[in-house]
């Protein structure tokens, strides 16, 4: 399983390609909508609640966000699953992308609680998503697709769950 800061970012780059911006070549949503179902059901279970969820988002490399709210955690703010349309990358924030720069920060402020990170984490991975720290998403692009991004500075962010 990919993990080392380092492996994950040669894993950005191999699926980095500047000819499909919005979705890998040979994209199916069919083969998204699929296992992102699943994990719906996966933390629905796991946390004995309804989440609201977003799917198939247009215009964007982010297939879909999973909310699970706050009232079904240890404490804090919503728990916000990120689901990008490449490689089954995942991302995991606490209330929402850029919201804290990453989980530990999070954590650390009181408005996550480590478990509810573990229980998300552990069925994204169950379920073959590869598990992306925000911290590392947003590092600077420059890879081959950076004239395309918005922003002045575009980062990991916006090349795999961002809109274009």
């Amino acid at each position: 399983m990919t993990s080392s800061e380092s492996e994950l970012l040669a894993l950005l780059c191999e699926l980095d390609d500047p000819v499909h911006l919005e979705w890998p070549q040979g994209y199916d949503r069919r083969k998204c909508a699929e296992p992102f179902g699943r994990l719906v059901a996966r933390l629905e279970q796991d946390f004995a609640v309804g989440c609201e969820f977003e799917q198939d988002t247009q215009d964007s490399s982010e297939y879909g966000r999973i909310h699970v709210p706050a009232a079904a955690l240890k404490r804090g703010s919503r728990l916000v699953v990120c689901i990008s349309k490449f490689g089954n990358l995942a991302l995991i924030c606490a209330d929402n992308p850029g919201a804290f720069l990453g989980t530990a920060e999070a954590i650390d402020e009181g408005e996550l609680h480590v478990d509810d990170l573990a229980k998300v984490d552990q069925a994204l991975r169950e379920l073959g998503y590869v598990v992306v720290p925000e911290e590392l998403l947003t590092r600077d692009y420059e890879g081959p697709s950076k004239q395309y991004l918005d922003g002045e500075r575009p980062d990991w962010w916006a090349r795999f769950f961002g809109y274009f």
